[in-house]
């Protein structure tokens, strides 16, 4: 029952949690997957809220009569606003400046990003517009929690047209290095975009300071703790562990689906020990090395040989950069020299998809895989763990973590690699393949503990009531101690 003493909450992301697709002229409403959008569907259910973001759809793609009618569905059944997008918008903001400039200039990727004057003006552009969307709708009062890269101008354009209003920002993605994050030329610009926000919420610690250093070098502004006072407005930056849908996954193998899935996956690899890795195509995510450490371990222990498969999923994504591109090429052209290398008649070593898989598919392969393997060189979070070491409920398996993915600084009981250094992956996977069962389970009961005690509403409820806070009100931060 929603409570109408609650000030409402409007969310803020580059996408709706419900998209549009259109199919031979049909207009269909999907649920928008991934860890954002299930944890805040939830929080949304529980209180008055409105979720503003772009529907997935390029505004050509359907005529103004059309569009009135999507946005009045999206406003009267989800509680959505639609933010419209041309296709040159999301050529030049979302192809262009977050995901070509910030994703891999963020990433550690600095040769990949690409300073383009007109890119940044796109950016500045989409973030100006959002801001109408919001100036629209919201109401001084309101709670607005925006999400990631795609908006950190907004914060402050909200800021100061809601004064009275708790506004929160969330950066799903890592916060660079100081000597990283300066060699963005509108750096001043994005920092002052976040500090609009009363809370600044990252993944991890290591984020959260980072991100300090270079308000503190950059705006030349003295930071006390997590707090920062800037142009008259103190802001708080601290570290918020986004986690999943626990119960979800731990449940997952006793859908019908999913043990279809499993018993299918079973019998195409009976017999073996199955490592699984899961990944969307990105530069970041070390498929490259984490490949190479593969052929090498198989190389050093011959006799895994027939005994062991990798089942390597990779979700197509930004098909249209040129980076992505050549990524996809290499791998093809790894995993085809992987397997005739090593494979055999009966026995290939590499079972590749370059495909999305469903729910219950991915699942089943969590329950069946012995170990997974996470190789990321840079990432914000990586959930893909924490789904795997949830979706093992009789506590068996393995979870070998780059040390550079945001859920290292959590999973501590996993086997932690430095995904650069091939040798020790190789060793590792040998690790984790003789590892007793009596060490798996404890391992993973730790894990689950953690999983289970921070999810991802868990996550949510944590942030908003941190910037609901009266601390957030005070003159000056709270004194430590």
């Amino acid at each position: 029952m929603q409570k109408k003493s609650e000030q409402r909450l409007v969310v803020v992301s580059n996408r709706l949690s419900v998209s549009l697709e259109k199919a031979k002229g049909e207009l269909k409403y999907k649920a928008s997957v991934g860890g954002l959008a299930t944890g805040m569907s939830s929080i949304c259910g529980q209180r008055e809220s409105l979720w503003v973001g772009w529907p997935g759809l390029a505004a050509e793609e359907l005529e103004d009569s059309r569009w009135r009618e999507v946005h009045s569905r999206l406003r009267e059944r989800y509680d959505a606003e639609p933010v419209p997008l041309s296709r040159q918008d999301l050529d030049e903001f979302y192809y262009g400046f977050c995901n070509n400039t910030i994703w891999p200039l963020f990433h550690y990727f600095p040769t990949y990003a690409n300073y383009d004057p007109v890119l940044w003006e796109a950016y500045r552009r989409i973030n100006r517009r959002y801001f109408e969307k919001i100036e629209e709708v919201g109401e001084d009062g309101d709670v607005f929690w925006i999400h990631d890269y795609h908006l950190m101008l907004l914060p402050r354009l909200v800021k100061e047209r809601f004064p009275d209003s708790r506004v929160g920002v969330f950066l799903h993605l890592p916060f660079p290095s100081f000597e990283l994050f300066r060699l963005l030329p509108w750096r001043r610009h994005i920092l002052q975009g976040l500090l609009g926000a009363d809370l600044i919420g990252f993944h991890t610690a290591d984020y959260a300071r980072h991100f300090l250093t270079s308000v503190e070098r950059l705006l030349e502004t003295k930071i006390d703790g997590e707090w920062v006072r800037c142009n008259g407005h103190q802001s708080r930056a601290t570290d918020f562990p986004m986690g999943i849908d626990y119960e979800k996954y731990t449940g997952a193998v006793d859908t019908a689906e999913t043990r279809k899935a499993l018993n299918r996956y079973r019998s195409r690899l009976e017999g073996l020990k199955v490592i699984l890795s899961v990944d969307r195509l990105d530069y970041s995510k070390g498929i490259i090395e984490r490949l190479k450490a593969y052929d090498l371990f198989l190389s050093r222990h011959v006799e895994y040989k027939g005994q062991v498969a990798l089942l390597a999923i990779v979700a197509p994504s930004r098909t249209g950069v040129p980076q992505y591109k050549q990524l996809r090429r290499q791998i093809n052209e790894l995993v085809s020299t992987i397997n005739g290398r090593h494979g055999r008649v009966g026995w290939t070593p590499i079972h590749y998809f370059y495909r999305s898989f469903s729910f219950h598919r991915l699942t089943a392969a969590y329950a069946l895989a012995d170990v997974l393997l996470v190789t990321a060189l840079r990432d914000g979070m990586n959930l893909i763990a924490k789904e795997y070491v949830a979706a093992k409920r009789d506590r068996r398996g393995v979870l070998i973590l780059s040390e550079t993915a945001g859920t290292a600084d959590e999973l501590d009981e996993a086997l932690i690699v430095n995904s650069n250094d091939i040798e020790q992956v190789a060793a590792t996977l040998a690790r984790a393949l003789q590892m007793t069962l009596e060490e798996q389970e404890s391992r993973n009961e730790g894990m689950h503990q953690k999983l289970a005690n921070n999810d991802v509403r868990h996550w949510g409820e944590q942030f908003l009531e941190s910037l609901m806070s009266e601390s957030l009100t005070a003159e000056s931060p709270p004194k430590s101690g």
